[in-house]
């Protein structure tokens, strides 16, 4: 498996991490469901497999989100986690252009520039979770406290309730 830049930011830091390589078969346009098809190929648990979010604020700035896939993000509180008035999802067609990556294969770590990220506080119920390597079809395994150290990311909750 080649080295991502998501796994040359985990080298550098010395942080101990597993990748995962899947056959990756384009789950990813699906608006839904795309984690669950690969946690079971993985033969994990879905609720550990860590979506990222790119968004923008009203006054363009973006910002990175990581949740469970398991869960849709609640943009009132990510509003509130970053301080923005409005948050908006980034259309896939500029995301490669901001962060270097392609929806469906886009990792917190290693984005063309450094964003703000919030990670959702249920990681920390995981010994270790699963984010996108920066490739699809591969996966990092991490600590959840690892990620927070190697994204200079804040905890807070994410999860829309319901």
């Amino acid at each position: 498996m080649k080295k991502t830049n998501a796994m040359r930011i985990l080298d550098g830091l010395k942080i101990a991490y597993t990748a995962h390589e899947y056959a990756d078969d384009g789950e990813h346009e699906l608006e839904r469901g795309a984690a669950e098809k690969t946690a079971e190929k993985l033969g994990i648990d879905p609720a550990c497999v860590f979506k990222t979010i790119v968004m923008q604020t009203e006054s363009k700035e973006v910002v990175v989100f990581c949740q469970s896939a398991l869960h849709e993000i609640n943009l009132k509180k990510a509003r509130n986690a970053c301080g923005a008035k409005e948050v908006t999802p980034v259309k896939p067609a500029d995301l490669l252009g901001l962060t270097g990556y392609i929806r469906g294969g886009c990792s917190p770590l290693g984005m063309k520039r450094k964003y703000r990220t919030f990670i959702d506080s249920t990681a920390e119920k995981f010994e270790k979770i699963f984010i996108s390597a920066g490739l699809r079809g591969e996966q990092i395994e991490l600590a959840p406290a690892d990620l927070v150290k190697a994204a200079d990311a804040v905890l807070c909750d994410l999860v829309l309730e319901g």
